[in-house]
């Protein structure tokens, strides 16, 4: 399986002492199957920091050998109330200190706005059926590929 991640710059080693805090699964490197999408993300990030270049870095993941080893791998199928749970428990998590112990997560990219939306759900504006119907990625569903610990990024081979 290829897997894409956009950037401002080349990824010559995945170091997950960078990742940002809050995000969907948790602080952890990210991939997508869609090129188009890790390209999208590539330029916004490029625009928002004003430096590098949009980049797509591409990497090839053996999903069997990842399967056959002994790594906590949790996947969403669609968007559910488990899987909204899960995103809100992360997006909450400001510490580097994970909010669960999975190597891999594999489920539906959130849209954008999660954090104005979390703030809607938690002060009790908008109830879980909402709250999950506003996360939903706005061009349909797409997925996203985790992956949380040194153990699980080895499975990953730069192309």
């Amino acid at each position: 399986m290829i897997l894409y991640h956009g950037s401002n710059m080349e990824i010559e080693r995945i170091d997950l002492s960078v990742s940002k805090v809050g995000k969907d699964f948790g602080c952890g490197f990210y991939l997508s199957a869609s090129k188009e999408q890790a390209w999208e993300l590539a330029s916004r990030k490029t625009e928002q920091l004003e430096e590098g270049i949009a980049t797509l870095n591409i990497y090839e993941l053996n999903e069997e050998e990842l399967r056959s080893d002994n790594l906590s791998i949790l996947e969403f199928y669609e968007y559910s109330k488990e899987w909204a749970e899960f995103v809100l428990m992360n997006r909450k998590n400001r510490t580097r200190i994970p909010s669960h112990g999975h190597d891999v997560v594999i489920g539906p990219i959130a849209d954008d706005a999660v954090g104005y939306q979390i703030r809607r759900f938690t002060s009790g504006l908008i109830d879980m059926n909402k709250f999950l119907e506003e996360l939903k990625y706005m061009k349909g569903i797409s997925f996203q590929y985790f992956f949380g610990t040194e153990k699980a990024i080895q499975y990953l081979r730069k192309l």
